[in-house]
């Protein structure tokens, strides 16, 4: 059984444990760790007796869990390309985030960083779903596709809206797009990894949700920050005082939804054997199967 997917199956047991441990795998250096260092840390594990079971008692098991865990994908044993490793979401995605939540922002940015968004967004969920069946190159780019100006297109929507018809009340005229990130955020998920629904994965439906919650929390919580800072006196009046203050606070926010929403459910699942393909339900004898959700 390939190592990653032994670990998450025997480390299922209770939020606070996973979300240590996406703490420690969502840490920006898992991006840049070389085809080297990844190899030596899965002989490792192949060598080790019972790892998942005792990683907690030795250093050096732990780093290999870390590493592996961060670079290679459960399902298929391949390595998760630097930019769509887990560790890479949270910076690529927040500075976008931070953008999108700028008051002011002509549509032509606004436009160009929905597009990077939701292009890396997907391109995230493709690779970081459930990879245990197959489909062609050609499937998976008009999947992408579609999914990628779909969402643009609806993410984009609020601010539309709002050149038309301005809005005077300034929380609906804030908390409207961030309504709209949140839903569409929820939707990329659920339509990029929709092959995985017709094949008994339902636990889409639930990273879709963590995701909505993810990006509607990382959005709202500095809005909401900022609205009361700005009643006190050591609120900043100059134009980069306040960009450094949404960044950061943004970040920050971010920086704790991120390994929330994926720590929400386990990265196990459990499929009755007869709602799966025939050819599978003759290959096995067991009543109940275990899966990847993904991320």
């Amino acid at each position: 059984m390939e190592p990653n997917l032994q670990f998450w199956i025997s480390e299922r047991q209770s939020f606070f444990r996973r979300f240590c441990q996406w703490m420690d795998l969502l840490d920006p250096v898992n991006v840049f760790i070389s085809i080297g260092r990844i190899e030596k840390s899965r002989q490792l594990l192949f060598t080790t007796k019972d790892a998942p079971k005792h990683y907690l008692d030795n250093q050096g098991i732990k780093d290999a869990w870390n590493k592996s865990l961060s670079a290679v994908h459960p399902d298929n044993s391949k390595l998760i390309p630097h930019l769509f490793r887990p560790a890479a979401f949270l910076p690529v995605t927040a500075p976008m985030v931070v953008m999108l939540m700028m008051p002011d922002t002509g549509i032509k940015s606004i436009i160009l960083t929905q597009g990077f968004l939701y292009g890396y967004t997907t391109a995230f969920n493709i690779t970081n779903g459930n990879a245990s069946y197959s489909y062609g190159p050609v499937e998976r780019t008009l999947l992408g596709a579609g999914v990628f100006v779909s969402s643009t297109f609806f993410g984009l929507i609020p601010h539309l809206f709002q050149m038309k018809y301005p809005l005077n009340n300034f929380w609906l005229k804030r908390t409207l797009p961030i309504v709209f990130l949140a839903q569409v955020s929820g939707m990329n998920v659920f339509a990029s990894r929709s092959f995985e629904s017709h094949r008994g994965i339902e636990a889409i439906k639930e990273t879709a949700k963590s995701r909505a919650l993810l990006f509607g929390t990382s959005a709202l919580a500095p809005e909401l920050f900022i609205h009361i800072f700005k009643r006190t006196r050591f609120y900043p009046q100059t134009l980069l005082s306040l960009v450094i203050l949404r960044m950061s606070s943004t970040f920050f926010m971010m920086g704790l939804m991120v390994p929330v929403s994926f720590s929400m459910f386990p990265q196990i699942g459990q499929i009755q054997c007869s709602q799966l393909e025939e050819k599978i339900q003759s290959s096995t004898e067991e009543k109940e199967l275990f899966y990847y959700r993904g991320v």
